[in-house]
């Protein structure tokens, strides 16, 4: 009856030290999935962490992408307005240019019909003088034509003065007219060569925003 007490009590002990070792086994195994499982976690963390910065920075990529987007948009609005503006402008001094020139073509009109003036002018001086001339041989016969000869003359010599007087202003306004021809010239080369600067500026745009 003892040997089988004793061995029913080793039985037990063996059962509770299989227990044990079993329960420390598993305790042990627990602690190694905690420890992974935290492990884990914080891997986790890292990653959402990595994520979130990811994530920001694309969001601030897109913002700064927009504000270019929107800095480009008013440029190109810019160049687009400028552009338009010298055309017109170029559209004016072309028209401008045009003027001038029908204003010199006219003046130069003028100077011929002056001239031809000035010469019928001198004509009928000569013409009047040789009637003076003749009236004065004819005596009093002649009295009567001399006076109108002499008025004839008088008449001439006026229009001799006014004739000289119209071509120093026709000069006078080719002068000017010269000298404003000169800076439209000058002013469409400016507008010219600024549409040029305006279009290389556009290309370079746009092939920096491609």
């Amino acid at each position: 009856m003892t040997e089988q007490a004793q061995a029913a009590q080793d039985s037990v002990l063996a059962s509770r030290d299989q227990a044990q070792a079993e329960l420390h086994a598993r305790m042990a195994q627990s602690e190694r999935d905690k420890d992974a499982l935290a492990s884990e976690i914080l891997r986790m963390q890292a990653s959402a962490a990595e994520r979130t910065v990811s994530i920001e920075q694309m969001g601030a990529d897109l913002a700064a992408s927009r504000q270019v987007q929107a800095d480009a948009l008013r440029q190109a609005r810019r160049i687009a307005a400028e552009t338009t503006r010298l055309r017109g402008l170029a559209d004016t001094f072309e028209r401008w240019h045009e003027q001038m020139i029908s204003l010199m073509a006219r003046n130069r009109a003028m100077h011929e019909q002056n001239m031809e003036l000035s010469s019928i002018v001198r004509h009928v001086v000569i013409v009047s003088l040789n009637a003076s001339i003749e009236a004065a041989r004819a005596g009093t016969a002649g009295r009567g034509f001399g006076v109108v000869a002499s008025e004839v003359r008088a008449l001439a010599a006026r229009s001799e003065a006014l004739s000289k007087s119209y071509g120093d202003s026709l000069h006078q306004s080719d002068l000017t007219t010269t000298a404003t021809f000169q800076d439209i010239q000058a002013g469409g080369k400016m507008v010219t060569a600024s549409l040029a600067s305006v279009a290389l500026l556009a290309e370079q745009f746009e092939a920096a925003y491609q």
